[in-house]
């Protein structure tokens, strides 16, 4: 039987959240690891869109279907805040990013980091990114099962310090790869049932990784600050407001930590996604790599990548399948209401944008890749604001959503033309949600080299 969150005050026309907090400790968490869309159903046919539920021991109320995201997300009152919702899961490995900074400190660090990501400097981007996809891609080994996530996850992350951090004067593979377990033990510490420093713990990892972090990027900060580059880094040193206000050196640490591990992990989720549903249904593949071949350039920039429209319609289908993030955090900073419920200040909040991308009542056949549901004649997404938001919503949505387009769109470019891959029309990806999602299996795909490149 379920219990309410908290009483609505007298004489209120609020009604009280209602939800239970499931097993001792742990709450529902492991249910979300194992399947949060199956654990969102089973909320929302039980509770409706508002109930609240038991995780990690603390209760946390979810927000389900684009009605009730909507409220947090544009947040018009004022009373959801990012930073201590995302501090309770990643605080220590990722404080003081732009994603978890709010109000006026958020506008302010916002204003000034979209000198980063105008379309002036997303084409200086594009044309570093070309050769270096070229690069990454020359590592690849096609094979029968070759698994594509790992090898996607490794070239974001050399895209990532390529482009952010101008090649890092070049560091050795083995600190790269240290530097992306440090990533991957940042975010997986954000599931850590003990949230302490123990020993071999999870948690703790984290927090090493965190550290090495900072020393790595600390290293290079000297040279970025005195420098003229164009990577994001040097960038990012170097942008002001119209008062010659900079961000100081722990600042741009704090947002180049949040910026790679953003840039790399979910740019990764969505390639793999996309190779895997384009192997699986070739007709799409084939029509990707048509108008590919049609641009006439293995280097497209900004305008040709425009050009790209069944590309573009494959990576939104895949983000909503999987979404990048598929729930967001917020805490309420003072009592508010969603939807006619109660909602009392200090409360966690679980934004859920994974469930509203696979809500019939929005999507017809959810489960079934389509992505011509994009297209100009049909526009599913548009029935509501918030039925598709993998980049969230508000004064938040994702300031690097259209360099991660960029990003996606060149790497696919890239591989339609050098490769041709095919997966087996029931292989059904095993997703872990510990952290961000990725396929336990590694995505495997049957990739191949295609006998011309150009033509």
């Amino acid at each position: 039987m379920g219990k309410v969150l908290a009483p609505a005050p007298d004489r209120s026309t609020l009604r009280a959240i209602p939800g239970d907090p499931g097993l001792p400790l742990i709450g529902y968490g492991h249910r979300y690891i194992r399947d949060p869309l199956r654990l969102w159903w089973e909320r929302y046919e039980r509770y409706g869109p508002v109930s609240w539920f038991g995780a990690f021991g603390s209760p946390c109320v979810s927000l389900l279907g684009p009605d009730a995201c909507e409220v947090a997300l544009t947040n018009r009152d004022k009373a959801f805040a990012n930073g201590d919702g995302w501090r309770a899961l990643i605080g220590p490995f990722f404080d003081r990013g732009l994603m978890l900074l709010d109000f006026d400190e958020h506008l302010a660090h916002r204003r000034l980091m979209q000198q980063a990501f105008t379309n002036e400097r997303l084409a200086r981007y594009a044309a570093a990114l070309n050769p270096a996809i070229d690069a990454g891609l020359d590592r690849w080994r096609p094979g029968p099962r070759f698994r594509a996530y790992p090898a996607a996850k490794k070239l974001t992350l050399d895209l990532a310090t390529s482009i952010f951090m101008g090649g890092a004067e070049h560091t050795p593979p083995a600190e790269m790869d240290r530097i992306n377990r440090a990533f991957i033990d940042c975010v997986q510490a954000a599931t850590a049932l003990v949230r302490f420093p123990v020993p071999g713990g999870r948690w703790r990892r984290g927090l090493v990784g965190r550290r090495r972090l900072e020393r790595f990027l600390r290293e290079y900060l000297p040279a970025r600050r005195a420098g003229d580059g164009d990577d994001l880094f040097s960038v990012l040193c170097r942008i002001e407001d119209e008062d010659g206000t900079r961000f100081s050196d722990e600042d741009v640490l704090n947002h180049m930590i949040f910026l790679l591990m953003a840039a790399h992990d979910t740019s990764t989720i969505t390639i793999s996604t996309m190779m895997g549903y384009l192997g699986q249904h070739s007709e799409w593949q084939e029509r990707c790599r048509t108008e590919s071949l049609a641009i006439g350039t293995p280097v497209p920039g900004l305008a040709e990548l425009a050009t790209l429209e069944s590309l573009d319609l494959v990576m939104k289908e895949s983000m909503r399948l999987v979404s990048p993030v598929p729930t967001m955090a917020r805490t309420t900073v003072k009592d508010t209401e969603v939807l006619g419920y109660f909602l009392p200040a200090g409360t966690m909040v679980a934004v859920t944008p994974h469930f509203s991308h696979h809500l019939p009542g929005y999507w017809p056949d959810p489960e079934r890749f389509d992505p011509g549901r994009f297209a100009p004649d049909r526009r599913e997404d548009k029935v509501h604001r918030y039925a598709w938001e993998p980049f969230g919503g508000g004064v938040h949505k994702c300031l690097g959503m259209h360099f991660s387009g960029v990003e996606i769109k060149l790497v696919l470019h890239h591989l339609l033309l050098r490769f041709a891959w095919s997966v087996p029309p029931d292989y059904r990806t095993p997703l872990d949600f510990t952290s961000l999602p990725f396929p336990k299996d590694g995505q495997p795909v049957d990739l191949r080299l295609r006998s011309a490149r150009t033509a």
